[in-house]
């Protein structure tokens, strides 16, 4: 078996040598990732991973046994599929896993009958801006989910039981759709649930993620800035990438040099405290943007951080207006507003919504894990293919899991 990694971000050679010498995380479960890769060497001859996005090219056998590959590719606009095809070909994978939905590999893949799962993080991204995009969005969707259902495409992993409902939806075969998570943590931690300070009257908003429009980071700024002339005092720190200028330009525009502060990135055994310390954490994402379930909703859950997010199809079943959120109608920027102000100005609903933090982070986690997943695949067991099997939509597992959260509580 030579076995092919293939990720859309996530320089694996530089963290590996960070992490190796020391150095911290700077998103969560890397480590874990990392460490995962190294240990599916005892089913194959060579494991690569191969990352889209990459400071440089590079090519490059790592001290844990594990090929790294960097495309060398600095931004999305820069991706040459063709580029891509030929790295795959040049390293001859038997076999590929693939973190990121890329119809062009799906389309080699199949053509090749190259055994393959998927282990998507992020969903398939279904709405634009306008029909004629929509449409052509809909014919490659299509597209991908007549590939996701061929037969050398063994399993499909998806982040989170909505994305993999999202799937089943458009039409992949559920028995081969097998939900997963990164929560490898075993339990919440040990952050107490919150309170509002009664004559408090400075309040603390914190983003953390991509800092672009589909993200919502333009209605959130626009939303401070109608809280500002409401007299209601907020100061948003925004921790992620601005290297477009994006948040800048928009901050300059709208005026709220003294209510916002970029953080830039901040490592992530930093991320809960960071959340802790604030009085809101707010997920605005557009319904445009292909969400999984993101890592900031279980970082901030962990935190008992209050979360103000949108009404994100992904973040449907797990938050709920008013009992563990505050959930507006995506980027509308008075509701966005309005949803702040109501539990900053509520020391009942906020404290409530704490509360159950922590009873909210444990109906998020599932069964399966990365490894689990990718492991049982590679093992090539008949004992760790039932296993899948039990754990994919149709599986008895996975129907009793959701069967037990669906008549689950908060209390």
């Amino acid at each position: 078996m030579r076995l092919l990694i293939i990720n859309f971000a996530g320089d694996i050679r530089t963290d590996f040598y960070r992490l190796n010498s020391g150095g911290p995380e700077t998103y969560y479960a890397q480590k874990y990732s990392i460490d995962s890769y190294a240990r599916l060497r005892q089913y194959a001859e060579e494991v690569a991973d191969l990352v889209y996005i990459t400071q440089e090219a590079y090519d490059e056998l790592l001290p844990n046994g594990v090929r790294a590959i960097g495309c060398g590719f600095r931004q999305f606009e820069d991706i040459d599929h063709k580029k891509i095809i030929q790295l795959i070909e040049k390293f001859d994978p038997t076999h590929l896993v693939l973190f990121t939905v890329d119809k062009n590999v799906l389309d080699w893949a199949v053509k090749k009958k190259i055994p393959t799962i998927t282990t998507f993080a992020n969903g398939i991204s279904m709405q634009t801006s306008s029909p004629l995009h929509s449409l052509v969005k809909r014919l490659k969707n299509r597209r991908i989910i007549s590939l996701l259902n061929q037969p050398n495409i063994e399993w499909v992993g998806s982040y989170g039981i909505n994305s993999s409902r999202k799937l089943q939806h458009l039409g992949v075969k559920p028995e081969k759709i097998v939900p997963w998570d990164f929560l490898i943590d075993p339990n919440p931690g040990n952050f107490s649930p919150k309170i509002l300070h009664p004559n408090q009257r400075n309040w603390s908003l914190c983003y953390i993620g991509a800092i672009c429009e589909e993200k919502g980071v333009g209605d959130l700024l626009k939303a401070v800035k109608q809280l500002k002339s409401r007299s209601v005092s907020v100061h948003l720190n925004l921790v992620g990438s601005d290297s477009t200028n994006f948040a800048k330009n928009m901050i300059d525009k709208l005026d709220l040099q003294d209510s916002v502060e970029l953080l830039g990135f901040v490592a992530n055994h930093e991320v809960e405290p960071l959340m802790n310390s604030m009085d809101l954490v707010i997920v605005p994402s557009r319904h445009n943007y292909p969400e999984g379930f993101p890592l900031v909703i279980h970082h901030a859950l962990r935190a008992c951080t209050p979360i103000v997010a949108s009404n994100h199809p992904m973040f449907k079943g797990y938050l709920q207006h008013h009992v563990n959120a505050m959930i507006f109608p995506e980027a509308d920027v008075s509701a966005l507003a309005d949803c702040v102000e109501e539990i900053l100005t509520n020391a009942d609903v906020y404290r409530r919504i704490s509360e159950v933090s922590h009873a909210t982070w444990q109906q998020l986690r599932l069964p399966v894990k990365w490894a689990d997943l990718v492991n049982r695949w590679a093992s090539q067991s008949s004992t760790d293919y039932q296993w899948l099997a039990d754990h994919s939509l149709n599986g008895s597992k996975q129907k009793a899991e959701e069967e037990f959260y669906l008549h689950a509580d908060y209390a």
